[in-house]
């Protein structure tokens, strides 16, 4: 899964390609260089980032997709946590709602049911600024939630095969509770459930490398989604597609040919 910021603030290239034209070249330059799906969003998840309005995800967003959705082959994800952009994105040919509210939302699973699209559920309990208190460890936490987002998907129709569980590195979790869940991934598995792993770029990364430059954490990326690979995860969602394929690659060769 690539990222498409089409965002003029986010946290690593925000800005880089906030024109429709280098939008769709972004776009396609990941597709050549193997991402099977562009995920795109239009609303900042950075600390202490401005939230648009659903009103004004919806002007910026709008747009760009349909300048992207015709031309490319890939699946098209969208980021967003307000159902009526999420209806918009669907309508304008997205294939997957990436829901980065941190909750199960009943109005998007809805739409994802009636649509036959993909539903990214992630956990998310106080946004990328706090840090939240997990009492029976991170891990227990999020197969918690995961479990009631998998009977609260089924309870509104969605089946299985368009569930994916997104641990939500970085959000409301420490540095060490990042590590935990990178450990542990395999605990998170749910049979016939896809999984997906986010650490492109992000703090704890820069932490554990000792770079602090967001935009020079790839290196440090794909040690850590070897690491998610290994404990099972389906999908990668990176900054730099080139290098994350080579990665993925050579893990699946490694863990998932055994």
């Amino acid at each position: 899964m690539g990222i498409l910021n089409y965002t003029p603030d986010s946290f690593s290239d925000g800005g880089m390609y906030f024109t429709h034209e280098k939008a769709l070249e972004h776009a396609l330059l990941m597709q050549e260089q193997g991402a099977d799906i562009i995920d795109i969003g239009a609303n900042s998840t950075r600390p202490d980032a401005e939230i648009l309005s659903a009103s004004e995800e919806k002007e910026r967003l709008v747009p760009v997709l349909e300048a992207i959705c015709g031309n490319v082959t890939a699946a098209v994800s969208v980021d967003t946590f307000y159902p009526d952009c999420a209806e918009a994105a669907l309508r304008a040919g997205a294939d997957i709602i990436n829901d980065v509210s941190g909750a199960f939302n009943s109005e998007i699973a809805k739409l994802a049911a009636e649509y036959g699209a993909g539903y990214v559920v992630m956990h998310n309990p106080c946004g990328s600024s706090d840090v939240a208190h997990y009492p029976d460890g991170v891990v227990a936490e999020l197969r918690k939630f995961f479990v009631e987002a998998i009977e609260l998907a089924a309870k509104y129709g969605l089946p299985k095969s368009q569930l994916c569980l997104d641990p939500g590195f970085g959000f409301g979790k420490s540095y060490n509770d990042n590590l935990e869940i990178l450990r542990n991934m395999q605990w998170l598995r749910f049979k016939g459930i896809a999984l997906l792993a986010a650490c492109s770029r992000k703090r704890f990364i820069g932490e554990a490398s000792g770079e602090k430059n967001s935009a020079l954490r790839d290196s440090g990326t794909v040690a850590a989604n070897t690491a998610a690979i290994m404990g099972g995860a389906d999908i990668i969602r990176v900054h730099d597609v080139f290098s994350a394929v080579q990665g993925a690659r050579v893990a699946d060769e490694i863990y998932r040919k055994a």
